[in-house]
């Protein structure tokens, strides 16, 4: 439906003409239509339908004339104390009239007049006649038709203005005579008559328009013309300003420029008005992101009408730059100052009373940029430089980062052809990937397949592949990636330099100050922000602990690695004195994380009661270091096992485990656990080689692959030293508990309890209690465990042992002593941040509701948890928060969705090898299909 008031009153739908016969009707509906979605008040609306003496009545029969419009118009809504049209603004015209002339006037604004003037023409185009046209409301006119027709005005002025820049003087003039005829006293329009009978060669009719409008400003109101009037007068009679140099030294635009949406927008929407203060932009990023590719095609795209400037800056000084610009601007020869002061003073000068685009291309530092920018109101400085430029004053700053991989591939594409990239879309993302989307690698690869028409991309991809070549690959005619970092690097300090190339050792995508450090053997904060600074690295924000994080382009990092293997070796030297840094961090990461290990025999006895607050928030805060630094030590684990630093490959690993188990990071654990196994073969460490199988072993059983499981396990025994052969048999009885040996699983139990007590090795045994007490159901040795946990010190292992008192609770039909193990529980969890943890504990939660007769309560926590089990792809843990949700939806008879719930929980199930659980699971899809024929 579409609302016009710019003219008569009109309501359509499409062809249907659907406006209120009766008078107030129109008026009641106007009013509303001019504030849509705002709230009217009874008494605006009477006064604004009636005027000042509305009828008594006038109250109810606003009501009536309401229920009368409803039935036309939708979205008359009735509020608290008034009414309401709930309408887009865009469905009537004045408002999307005030929409788009604000568009054409940013259009404008941003430097592109045909664009704009189109803008304002679509605008005034919806006019129709006077605004509120028949509707009769003094109320209305006053407060809505005034202005919108005094907008309506501004706007064909502002309108013409453009047209006239666009030298349209002709076919607007006789539009401006019916303006001035209309509206005699509008000096502007007036001006513009006059401009444009000139501009149209019309010269004495201009000359005669200006006579009349003095002859009636001077008779009506005694007033000599204004200033815009006069000049339009003076430029008549001079024929037009002198011409002076305008020039235009922009590069010719690159053909094949790709992408940079948003980057072009934020240039376009920074460009100033005329007349208003210059504006400088920066535009950084590091070695071959295309910073000057994009400031080029801006720059070409933008209308200055005094020229553009433009200036490669690299390594020149201010002085010689200025003489340069000097000429371009119309110094003649000898009459450039020696002195720099006496240069930046002409500079200013010069462009003073000029609206200039100023293009500052590869600059150094922010002395070499400052005496360079010009001072013109209007002027636009488009900079480029590997750096921000942070102490140029009243600069914006705009990083240019690389092409993600949809912009890599359609840049290879233009350089190289369509046809061809097309032909072979795998081989192409793998060169953008290749790449790391930095374009002057694309742009080098795409040549380099441009003159080679034998080369299949797959032919390419293959050569990149090899880190150690990838950068003499990168390389064609004068354009090498190699050459742009090295101009970086060498203008770095001998500290700098030595930090970036030791930065090489390590292959994560990014990392800490701490990092930094250990690879540097001294604190590197201020180096790092050099770098940053210089374009060689990214400063990417603060991590979830308050530490900044540093990354790089891969090719950076790959010059980096070339100038440390050319300057002091293969990268282990590094990487071993780094390695007591990284694995002690780790190391009491996880000790916070994992409070004396499973089974490991360290004992800390809790002699009393402890609040629990501060230990849980370093048990927090340790698991959200680990995370924050996940990437970066699954890269480290890689690079100690490539560089033959085995020791500490596996040690890493092992000590990350527990992190990767809590947080189902399970890529990461396979990954890492793969190369630590690896080392400690490699070295002949059968210790380090059974804590992984170990590790395996739990991986295996999380993800339901419980005969490798097993396997990994019976690997380990032969290996095992006494105290480790405990541990080994209390995982196995876990595999065959979830496989329903029950027996065989309780055996395991029976077996390492007794090791671990005679050992005393207090954690083991708290570890065997629980899962002795789970597989029998025995309640006190599931208190002996929750007490051992307790004097632990281990929250979660407290609360591991609280859901499962609580399952057992409800087994003995004790709901109340459930819900209070389950919230407790919980409440531990949730303190130290456990996502999946805590998801097991609300599954406990719901079955205590179903247990109270609350089914709708566990069907909000059985949905809460499946949503967190999906997120981390835990489907042991989606089986059953789906077989409790599917229990809930049967309590409360939608039996289709208990349906569906329980059949995705038996497809879980039956895939991880459950047998538990898929019993259950089938039990109740038996139930649910019953009551489903029961109700056909």
């Amino acid at each position: 439906m579409r609302f016009d008031v710019l003219g008569p009153l009109r309501v359509l739908e499409g062809e249907r003409d659907l406006t209120p016969g009766p008078a107030k009707h129109r008026t009641l509906l106007a009013a509303l239509l001019l504030q849509p979605g705002r709230p009217l008040t009874v008494d605006r609306l009477i006064a604004e339908v009636w005027g000042e003496e509305p009828p008594a009545s006038a109250e109810a029969v606003l009501r009536v004339y309401v229920s009368a419009l409803r039935k036309v118009v939708d979205g008359i809504r009735t509020v608290p104390g008034g009414y309401l049209l709930d309408v887009d603004p865009d469905q009537v015209d004045a408002h999307r009239f005030e929409r788009l002339v604000a568009a054409g006037r940013r259009t404008r604004d941003a430097g592109r007049t045909a664009e704009a003037a189109d803008d304002l023409r679509a605008a005034l185009a919806l006019w129709r006649g006077p605004a509120l046209a028949g509707i009769d409301s003094g109320e209305l006119r006053r407060a809505h038709a005034v202005p919108l027709e005094e907008l309506r005005l501004t706007a064909l002025e502002e309108r013409v203005a453009l047209d006239l820049a666009l030298g349209r003087g002709g076919e607007v003039a006789g539009e401006l005579r019916a303006l001035v005829a209309a509206h005699p006293l509008r000096e502007r329009a007036w001006g513009q008559l006059i401009l444009a009978l000139d501009q149209a060669g019309r010269r004495s009719e201009a000359l005669r328009a200006y006579r009349e409008v003095r002859r009636l400003l001077v008779d009506e109101l005694g007033l000599e013309p204004g200033a815009e009037l006069r000049e339009a007068h003076e430029r008549v009679l001079s024929g037009g300003a002198p011409s002076r140099t305008v020039p235009n030294e922009t590069p010719p635009d690159i053909v094949d420029f790709t992408g940079r949406e948003r980057v072009l927008d934020w240039i376009r929407r920074s460009v100033p008005p005329a007349g208003t203060s210059p504006v400088h932009l920066v535009l950084h990023g590091p070695a071959g992101s295309g910073k000057s590719a994009v400031v080029i095609h801006a720059a070409t795209a933008l209308d200055f009408p005094d020229g553009r400037l433009y200036a490669s800056l690299r390594a020149r000084t201010p002085g010689a730059i200025l003489e340069d610009l000097l000429r371009s601007l119309g110094c003649p020869e000898g009459g450039v100052p020696a002195d720099l002061d006496e240069r930046i003073r002409l500079y200013r000068s010069m462009v003073s009373g000029r609206r200039l685009l100023v293009v500052l291309d590869d600059a150094a530092d922010e002395a070499q940029v400052r005496p360079l920018l010009p001072t013109g109101p209007g002027c636009l400085t488009l900079v480029t430089s590997r750096s921000p430029l942070s102490g140029l004053e009243a600069a914006r700053a705009c990083e240019i980062g690389v092409f993600d991989p949809g912009e890599s591939v359609a840049m290879l594409a233009r350089v190289a052809g369509e046809r061809r990239v097309r032909a072979e879309p795998q081989a192409a993302a793998r060169i953008a990937a290749l790449c790391g989307g930095l374009p002057l690698a694309l742009r080098i690869a795409g040549s380099r397949l441009a003159r080679r028409s034998s080369w299949t991309l797959e032919h390419l991809a293959g050569r990149l592949e090899d880190e150690r070549g990838r950068l003499d690959e990168l390389s064609a005619g004068d354009l090498t990636v190699r050459s742009s970092l090295a101009l970086g690097y060498r203008a770095l300090s001998d500290s700098e330099r030595l930090l970036l190339r030791r930065l090489g050792a390590l292959s994560a995508p990014d990392f800490a100050p701490w990092a930094a450090a250990a690879v540097l053997g001294a604190p590197a904060d201020r180096l790092l922000e050099s770098l940053a600074e210089a374009g060689l690295l990214q400063a990417r924000g603060l991590d979830a602990t308050g530490q900044e994080r540093y990354g790089w382009h891969d090719l950076t990092r790959l010059y980096a690695a070339e100038r440390l293997a050319d300057e002091e070796g293969p990268p282990a030297r590094v990487l071993a004195a780094a390695a007591r840094e990284i694995l002690d961090r780790t190391r009491r990461a996880r000790a916070l994380l994992l409070p004396a290990e499973p089974g490991s025999g360290q004992t800390l006895v809790r002699t009393a009661e402890q609040a629990i607050a501060p230990e849980t928030t370093q048990l927090r805060e340790s698991a959200r270091r680990l995370a924050v630094e996940r990437e970066f030590l699954v890269a480290t684990v890689a690079d100690f096992q490539r560089t033959g630093l085995d020791e500490a490959a596996w040690r890493l690993a092992f000590y990350l485990t527990p992190f990767f188990e809590l947080g189902a990071h399970r890529e990461d654990w396979r990954q890492t656990v793969d190369l630590g196994l690896r080392s400690a073969r490699r070295m002949g460490h059968r210790h380090g080689e059974v804590l992984l199988l170990r590790s395996l072993s739990d991986l295996h059983r999380a993800e339901g692959r419980l005969t490798e499981a097993a396997e990994a396990l019976h690997l380990a025994l032969p290996l095992a030293e006494a105290g480790e052969v405990a541990r080994i048999r209390h995982r196995l009885g876990l595999v065959h508990l979830v496989q329903g040996r029950l027996p065989e699983a309780g055996a395991c139990f029976v077996a390492c309890l007794a090791a671990f007590s005679a050992a005393g090795d207090q954690r083991g045994t708290a570890d065997a209690l629980r899962a002795l007490g789970g597989l029998r159901r025995a309640e006190d040795l599931l208190v002996r465990s929750l007490e051992a946990y307790r004097e632990l010190g281990d929250p979660r292992g407290e609360a591991a042992v609280s859901f499962d008192l609580a399952g057992l609770h409800l087994d003995q039909r004790r709901p109340s002593e459930a819900r209070k193990r389950a919230e407790r529980g919980l409440g531990l969890v949730r303190r130290l941040g456990d996502r999946l943890p805590e998801a097991a504990g609300l599954v406990v939660l719901a079955r205590v509701a179903l247990a109270e007769g609350r089914p709708d309560v566990a069907r909000g926590a059985a949905e809460e948890a499946l949503g967190t089990f999906r997120e981390y792809a835990d489907r042991g843990g989606a089986a059953q928060a789906s077989l409790t949700l599917a229990a809930a939806l049967l309590d409360l008879d939608e039996v289709d969705g208990a349906v569906d719930a329980v059949t995705r929980a038996v497809g879980e199930f039956n895939t991880l090898g459950d047998r538990q659980g898929l019993a259950r699971a089938e039990e109740l899809a038996n139930e649910a299909r019953r009551r489903r024929g029961l109700r056909i």
